[in-house]
C-alpha cells in the first residue's frame, strides 16, 4: 500500500543509501543524497521544446514546466538520451497540436549520471526554473532519492522507467515501466505459456536490487509454470566480467535456456564466453538488457536469437510506432529503444490526466499534483508501450507484457 504521509526528507534519503539499485536498464553510483541544494547548474539539455512554447506561452495565460532528470553523460547515458529525445518528441508534437488544455510545454531536462545526489542537485534546479511536473528519473537509485524530495514537495513525478518497488513508494509517484518483481514474474509466465524451455538456468547480480528482486519474483512464479530452475547462479558488482562458473554449472545441468536479470554490458561478455565453451542455449532478459547491440566492440552475431521482455519493438507495424520510428530517426539519427518510447507515453498520459483534471499553467505544482494524482487513475492512453493503459492509484501501470527477439541485428516482436 502507497504511503500518503509525507516523511521527512532525511528519512526518505536515508532509505535510499540502504538501497543499491539502479534502474530500469542502468547502475548508479550511489552517492549520499542530500537535501542541501547543490549550486545551480545550467539546464544541460533544455530542448527546443521550451524554445518553440516561450512565444506562444505569452499569449496564451502561460505554459505548463515539465522537468526531466537522467544520465546523459556516463556508463548509462544511453538511457537517458533516449529518455530526454523520446520525451522532448512527444512535447514537439502536443505543442504542435495545441499543447494541455491550450497551453503549450516548455521542457527542461537535466543531467544526473545515474549518481544519487547528483539527481537531487538537478531536481532543486529544476525547481528554481519553475517545474511543475517531472518525467524521471531515468534510473531507479536516483529516482528513490528524489521521490523523497519530490514527496515532500507534493510535485508530480513519472517516471518512464524507474523500476524498483520504491520509485513508486509516494502518492505522487506513478511509473510506466513494469516494476522489477512484475518484471520477473511475467518473464516466468511468458516462458512458461510459450514452452520456450523445460529446463532453465539463471544467472544474476545478486548485489544489485534490480537483478535480485526480478530475479526472487521469477523463482517464486518458475513453480506455477512447468519448467524446472536446474541451475541458480549469483555473481556481484566486485566480480562480474568472469563468468565462466556460472556458465559452467548451467551447462552441466542441461538448461535449454539461461535467463539473465542483469544489464546489457554484462550479457555481452557471459554471450562472448558462453561462446568460447561451446555453449548456446537460449537466452531471455528484461529491459537491461535493452542496449546489448550497442555494445562497443561487441559481435553483434553473438547476439542473434536473444529474447527479452519488452514493451516496445521498433519494429511494429502499427501507426503509432511506424510515425514514431520514422521521426526519432530522422530527429536523432538512431533507432528509439524502450526507454524512449517509455519517456514518449509518459508525456502523452500527462497531458491526458492534465486535461481530465483541467489543470493550469497559472496553478502551483501542488495544486497541479494533487489533481493529477485522482485524474492519472481515471484515463486510459494507447500509447507506444501499451493500449488502453491505466494506473492504479498505487502507481502501477495496467498492461499486456510484451516479448521481443533479436533477428538479424533488430529487434522483432514476438
Amino acid at each position: 500500500m502507497k504511503k500518503t504521509t509525507k516523511k521527512l526528507v532525511s528519512l526518505g534519503l536515508a532509505a535510499v543509501m540502504a538501497a543499491s539499485l539502479t534502474a530500469c536498464g542502468g547502475k548508479s553510483n550511489n552517492g549520499r543524497s542530500s537535501k542541501k541544494r547543490g549550486a545551480p547548474r545550467p539546464a544541460t539539455a533544455e530542448t527546443t521544446a521550451a524554445a518553440d512554447a516561450g512565444a506562444a506561452d505569452q499569449t496564451a495565460g502561460g505554459s505548463f514546466k515539465i522537468g526531466g532528470i537522467g544520465p546523459i553523460t556516463g556508463g548509462t547515458a544511453i538511457y537517458g538520451q533516449a529518455v530526454m529525445n523520446g520525451a522532448e518528441l512527444a512535447i514537439n508534437e502536443i505543442n504542435a497540436a495545441g499543447g494541455i488544455g491550450g497551453a503549450q510545454i516548455e521542457y527542461n531536462f537535466q543531467d544526473d549520471e545515474s549518481d544519487t545526489e547528483k539527481a537531487v542537485n538537478a531536481y532543486n534546479t529544476l525547481k528554481d526554473w519553475g517545474m511543475q511536473m517531472l518525467v524521471g528519473t531515468v534510473t531507479s537509485a536516483p529516482c528513490i532519492a528524489v521521490g523523497a524530495e519530490s514527496s515532500n514537495d507534493n510535485l508530480f513525478q513519472l517516471t518512464p522507467s524507474g523500476s524498483a518497488v520504491d520509485c513508486a513508494k509516494f502518492d505522487n509517484q506513478f511509473r510506466i515501466c513494469f516494476s522489477d518483481p512484475n518484471q520477473g514474474a511475467a518473464s516466468a509466465q511468458y516462458i512458461g505459456e510459450n514452452k520456450l524451455a523445460t529446463k532453465v538456468a539463471i544467472i544474476y547480480d545478486s548485489s544489485d536490487v534490480y537483478s535480485s528482486g526480478i530475479h526472487d519474483k521469477f523463482i517464486a512464479e518458475a513453480a506455477n509454470q512447468g519448467f524446472e530452475v536446474v541451475a541458480d547462479e549469483a555473481f556481484t558488482a566486485d566480480n562480474n566480467t568472469n563468468f565462466s562458473v556460472q556458465i559452467q554449472k548451467a551447462q552441466d545441468a542441461s538448461a535449454e535456456l539461461v535467463f539473465l536479470p542483469i544489464y546489457y554490458q554484462q550479457a555481452s561478455l557471459i554471450l562472448v564466453q558462453a561462446k568460447q565453451m561451446g555453449y548456446e542455449p537460449d537466452f531471455f532478459g528484461c529491459d537491461g538488457l535493452d542496449g546489448l547491440l550497442t555494445v562497443e566492440n561487441f559481435d553483434t552475431s553473438l547476439a542473434e536469437g536473444i529474447m527479452l521482455l519488452t514493451p516496445f519493438a521498433a519494429d511494429a507495424q502499427d501507426d503509432l510506432t511506424k510515425n514514431f520510428v520514422t521521426t526519432y530517426k530522422e530527429k536523432y539519427g538512431d533507432i528509439p529503444n524502450q526507454f524512449a518510447a517509455d519517456a514518449y507515453d509518459a508525456v502523452y498520459a500527462i497531458k491526458a490526466a492534465g486535461e481530465k483534471a483541467g489543470i493550469t499553467p497559472d496553478m502551483d505544482a501542488s495544486t497541479i499534483c494533487d489533481k493529477l494524482k485522482t485524474a492519472m487513475t481515471e484515463v486510459s492512453v494507447d500509447g507506444l508501450t501499451g493500449l488502453g493503459m491505466k494506473w492504479t492509484a498505487d502507481g502501477e501501470p495496467e498492461k499486456a507484457p510484451k516479448a521481443v527477439k533479436i533477428v538479424d541485428g533488430v529487434y522483432n516482436a514476438m
